[in-house]
């Protein structure tokens, strides 16, 4: 349906009174908002529409609408002088629900994070408890990375020389392989409980909640996980050490 055999008066009267656009801003679909505001500009000069677009997208944490709807019209849709508009808005910013829960925010930190940056600050003992009970998990694990990884350094694969005290397979490559895995898991394992015990005596204000707290968390979860992935390196090094000369195909599933 082509816009020219419409009558455009009658088009911008069903916009504003059948809630189209505003149900698709509350539900965050970019495209038909952006249609709607692109040929049919009319609409931002209803106050009462613009209000409740503005409440709908606010309240539901849409960024990209947010800003199209400041680049379509900034001053006349953010500057009006009425302050009970202002406290309005400020409401709808304040306003949580599980709706503003964006499928990329993971853990209550993060959700606090980014409600952080509207205005947000009911989610702060929640996302203090979930900080702290991730940073406990996380640093046990890890505890029993460091213990497996030093204990390994001393006690190879295949064993030492009785006469000289060195590695037996010291030559062999899967042995450097073990090696090199194995000291990069207790460095990485130590490195994950020094990041986690940060979090875990933070003061946890609203700030670290902002920036820092976030930031050491996935530093603490990367290098977690890459301790996990050294340890399954050497763990299959060790196999391939000590039963490569009896069963050759032991090279086929650690590949």
């Amino acid at each position: 349906m082509k816009k020219k055999n419409l009558d455009d008066s009658e088009i911008l009267e069903k916009l504003l009174t059948s809630d189209v656009v505003l149900d698709a801003a509350s539900r965050g679909v970019f495209e038909i908002v952006d249609l709607c505001l692109k040929y049919f500009p009319e609409l931002l000069w209803n106050n009462d529409f613009v209000e409740k677009l503005e409440k709908e997208i606010l309240e539901g944490r849409h960024v990209e609408l947010f800003r199209l709807l400041r680049g379509r019209n900034p001053v006349q849709c953010f500057a009006e002088e009425d302050p009970s508009k202002t406290i309005a808005r400020s409401n709808a910013v304040i306003k949580w629900s599980l709706r503003c829960v964006s499928p990329d925010v993971s853990g209550a930190a993060f959700l606090l994070q980014r409600e952080l940056q509207w205005f947000q600050k009911e989610l702060f003992e929640e996302a203090e408890l979930w900080m702290k009970d991730t940073s406990s998990s996380c640093s046990l694990v890890a505890t029993l990375i460091i213990t497996v990884a030093f204990a390994a350094a001393f006690t190879v694969p295949g064993g030492n020389n009785d006469s000289m005290g060195i590695p037996i397979f010291l030559n062999k490559g899967s042995f450097m392989v073990f090696v090199v895995a194995d000291s990069f898991a207790l460095l990485s394992s130590v490195t994950t409980t020094l990041m986690f015990l940060t979090i875990l005596t933070s003061r946890f204000t609203i700030e670290d909640f902002l920036h820092s707290l976030p930031r050491k968390m996935v530093m603490g979860l990367t290098f977690l996980i890459l301790s996990l992935a050294s340890m399954l390196v050497a763990f299959s090094s060790a196999l391939t050490i000590i039963l490569s000369e009896r069963f050759k195909w032991i090279y086929i599933p650690i590949t």
